[in-house]
């Protein structure tokens, strides 16, 4: 059994609040991996610990703690996108299949995959604005090609374009990032 665990099963609100201190902010910025918002990701992580204070009865840890508390926070950020209509993030960018080879995505870990996935956030972020807007309304807001026309006033051929060229552009700068990945492990 674990000390900390069994002595916040005590109730011992310092041993609580060292292990709070201690593991907080960088479970903010893994939630904030995978939600890129930091309210959120804070709320995530605050229903852990609560969870943790209210049910540590009932915590069976088979593994580590520390393990424990980062894949409860994955699975409550997992759940929150899927709650807000945000399936596998992964998917959502459509782009996994011809960007990364089936051995490579599914060899890569969690952190890699979260990794990827901020990456391509980041680089929608750098393209021109209409592009951006574009790549944004298709991929996180699910719009059909003909609502994205209607919704930013031009055609259909000009939003297939612009998705091409963007998906151009994640593909260009994604290789790199994918093969700096590759030379990190």
């Amino acid at each position: 059994m674990n000390l900390i665990i069994s002595e916040i099963q005590k109730g011992n609100r310092k041993v609580f609040k060292i292990f709070f201190d201690k593991h907080y902010a960088d479970l903010v910025t893994y939630a904030n991996g995978y939600l890129f918002d930091k309210d959120s990701s804070e709320d995530i992580v605050q229903e852990v610990f609560i969870y943790i204070w209210e049910e540590a009865s009932k915590i069976n840890i088979e593994t580590s703690l520390k393990g424990y508390l980062y894949s409860m926070v994955r699975n409550r950020c997992l759940n929150y996108l899927k709650s807000i209509k945000i399936t596998d993030s992964f998917e959502i960018l459509e782009f996994n299949i011809n960007l990364i080879t089936e051995h490579v995505f599914n060899s890569a870990s969690e952190e890699d995959k979260s990794i990827v996935y901020h990456q391509i956030l980041k680089i929608v972020d750098t393209l021109p604005e209409k592009m951006q807007q574009v790549v944004k309304l298709k991929f996180l807001h699910n719009y059909k090609y003909t609502e994205i026309a209607q919704e930013l006033n031009i055609s259909v051929n000009t939003v297939k374009t612009q998705l091409k060229r963007a998906k151009e552009k994640i593909t260009e700068l994604l290789s790199i990032i994918l093969v700096l990945l590759q030379i990190h492990h």
